[in-house]
């Protein structure tokens, strides 16, 4: 279980740091096109790990619901 209590952290650390990056976009008077080009490379390879996240997510939540599928037609009971 360490690695989904990992993965849930890295995907709201991952949001966090999205957010400040987005922070730093509005903040900015005049963008340093270099640093800016850094960030958005950031935000995209932050963007991307979300995504497959989310995914991983949507399919443990696809399993349990065949389970509990099964487990209603099966009148409660596992096989």
């Amino acid at each position: 279980m360490v690695k989904k209590d990992s993965d849930a952290k890295n995907f709201s650390s991952n949001l966090k740091r999205l957010s400040e990056i987005t922070d730093w976009f509005e903040e900015q008077e005049e963008i340093d096109v270099e640093e800016g080009l850094a960030k958005v490379k950031e935000a995209v390879a932050l963007i991307k790990a979300s995504k497959e996240r989310l995914k991983a997510i949507e399919n443990e939540f696809e399993e349990i619901e065949k389970e509990a599928e099964i487990e209603e037609r099966d009148g409660g009971t596992k096989r």
